[in-house]
């Protein structure tokens, strides 16, 4: 906690700096009113006092009373506003770690609990600054100055309030050492339950398709109850705390003035001036005692945030000191352009010791097109994944225009690159922003875009749209077809005018004749763009300048389709399975 205390920004500090005086004041002034209510007992028990001096001791502390709250409202604004800066702070440093984080650390610590941590953890921990930033200062302050004001007035009594105080401070001393590690069990919970949800809504059309709500009801039943009970625990005994500090302030005012009876009985009644100091120091005694009790009070209260807090603040602290093991270096220029060469290239996933690739090795010239087929599972997609260092290379070398991809800084690297996912991407906003997302070299002007919407076979159906290239996008795409995300994620890669074009499996939403007219474009506008393509169909990849056939992570076959027709029993097999007779007689 102390750790993500030091990000708070100097404004922050500064107001916080300012907030203390503040409370310093505030303490200043509750502290006083005991003191003039003393006064007030002695002035009405003394024959010769005078209204005038008791009204004058009554506005004073009216005035100590207003200064209070004049106080209070002031530190109470300036605490919300550090709340909401350190929150802004934090949250913004989280997401922008998060934003360097590669497969490995996504995998490492699932998306679900990443969303819980940028939102719930931080508001967990922006509540504690918001209500401790007070607390934590006016608490302690006050309980040791009005311990000081009282330590001299009678040791009984002394002894009496140290004996509650310590017997409040064991208990919830206990009550955190119960309740703090179900705290961590619900923050797994909440992740758990997040997951749980994002995966039912992600896929609620299959689960509409296949009467599976009921399914989905149970699974997501089970995490909530489990998460409800643990809650209720926690809960039960925080509400514990509250009435027992109560119980524990009216007992010890009990006490208090019932062994402080004696004490005046004590005091020989002709001695009418002891007595009277006696009586007033005891009214004082009691009033301070029960502004000690009051910081335990309000330590209650920090109690119920600190242990939520403090777990958030360990889950946030893992995400900011998570090192990428993706590291760019500094190059940002090559000898040579639009190359691709794999030497001898291994892969395996972190914590699985099995390679997904095994000895990989070709090279790829700038203006060639290069295709990779192979069964489900075969590595195709992990071995493009490493053109565009989602991974490194467990084994081996892979090099982009004749430099190790471990050697580009990620700008360079990603500037030669325009990559299409298997799964197509889009953002919300509307097609143009769509295009032109990111930074890139390419050109930013309403010819470039129409150029690459052209090019990718999506002018077609954007035209139609009543906005053009200022059509909305909702989240997702979820408001245009499958081809059509398709063919915007394919011209957003083209709009990038890249050295490389990468597609991965980014063909397979498209019909035959899209599919055709968009590869004999590609041929045709982007002679010098060295394009690798993965496909299922031999149709989109026949013509390549090279094809490498990949089976359980190996090449088992390199050649044009004629060459791999004749030599390659995978790649036969999986003609056989798709072109007709007339064609494999061709």
């Amino acid at each position: 906690m102390l750790k993500l205390l030091g990000k708070m920004r100097r404004r922050e500090w500064s107001m916080v700096l300012v907030c203390t005086v503040l409370i310093l004041g505030q303490i200043y002034f509750d502290l006083s009113l005991p003191d003039y209510m003393s006064e007030l007992t002695v002035l009405i028990n003394t024959p010769e006092s005078t209204m005038s001096d008791i009204l004058r001791t009554g506005v004073e502390m009216l005035g100590c009373t207003l200064a209070s709250a004049v106080l209070a409202v002031a530190c109470g604004f300036l605490t919300a506003k550090v709340a909401a800066g350190y929150g802004y702070t934090i949250r913004e440093e989280v997401f922008h770690k998060i934003a360097d984080f590669g497969q490995e650390e996504m995998m490492a610590f699932s998306v679900p609990s990443l969303i819980n941590r940028t939102t719930n953890d931080i508001t967990q921990i922006q509540m504690l600054v918001s209500m401790g930033a007070q607390i934590m200062v006016k608490a302690p302050v006050m309980a040791v100055w009005a311990i000081i004001k009282i330590v001299n007035k009678s040791w009984t009594l002394s002894v009496i309030t140290a004996g509650f105080v310590a017997a409040l401070l064991v208990m919830m001393a206990v009550i955190i050492v119960v309740v703090l590690p179900r705290v961590r069990r619900v923050q797994k919970l909440m992740d758990q339950i997040n997951l749980v949800a994002r995966e039912n809504l992600t896929g609620i059309n299959v689960v509409h398709a296949y009467n599976a709500e009921h399914y989905q009801n149970q699974k997501f039943g089970v995490t909530n109850e489990t998460l409800m009970k643990t809650q209720l625990f926690n809960q039960r005994t925080f509400a514990f705390l509250l009435p027992a500090v109560t119980l524990a302030m009216n007992a010890l005012a009990l006490v208090i003035y019932w062994v402080g009876a004696a004490l005046v009985n004590n005091v020989p009644a002709a001695d009418l001036a002891a007595r009277l100091t006696t009586f007033s120091n005891i009214v004082v005694f009691g009033t301070y005692a029960t502004y000690v009790v009051m910081t335990i009070m309000m330590m209650v209260m920090i109690i119920m945030l600190l242990p939520s807090a403090q777990v958030s603040a360990q889950r946030i602290n893992a995400v900011l000191d998570t090192t990428p093991h993706l590291v760019q270096g500094g190059r940002r220029n090559a000898p040579e352009q639009g190359t691709v060469e794999f030497r001898d290239v291994s892969f395996h996933y972190p914590n699985s010791p099995k390679d997904v690739l095994s000895h990989i090795s070709f090279r790829v010239k700038q203006g060639q097109t290069l295709a990779f087929i192979g069964a489900t599972g075969s590595g195709k997609s992990t071995l493009i994944s490493l053109i565009a260092r989602f991974y490194d290379a467990t084994q081996g070398e892979v090099l982009v225009d004749g430099v190790n991809v471990k050697e580009y800084s990620f700008d360079a690297l990603y500037n030669r690159l325009g990559y299409v996912t298997q799964k197509a991407v889009l953002f919300s906003g509307d097609i143009r922003s769509n295009v032109l997302f990111g930074e890139s070299l390419g050109d930013t002007s309403e010819e470039a875009v129409c150029r690459a919407l052209d090019l990718a076979q999506a002018t077609e159906f954007v035209a139609r749209l009543p906005q053009g290239v200022r059509a909305p996008i909702a989240q997702g795409g979820t408001n245009v077809s499958g081809g059509q995300k398709q063919r915007l994620s394919i011209a957003r890669a083209l709009a990038r005018q890249p050295e490389i074009l990468i597609f991965d499996d980014s063909f397979s939403a498209l019909d035959y004749r899209t599919d055709a007219r968009l590869r004999a474009g590609l041929a045709r506008e982007l002679k010098s763009t060295t394009r690798i393509i993965v496909a299922q169909r031999i149709g989109t990849i026949r013509d390549a300048d090279q094809i490498i056939v990949l089976d359980e992570g190996r090449a088992v076959g390199m050649g044009t389709h004629e060459e791999l027709m004749k030599t390659c029993p995978v790649y036969q097999e999986i003609a056989r399975s798709q072109l007709s007779s007339e064609e494999l007689g061709a």
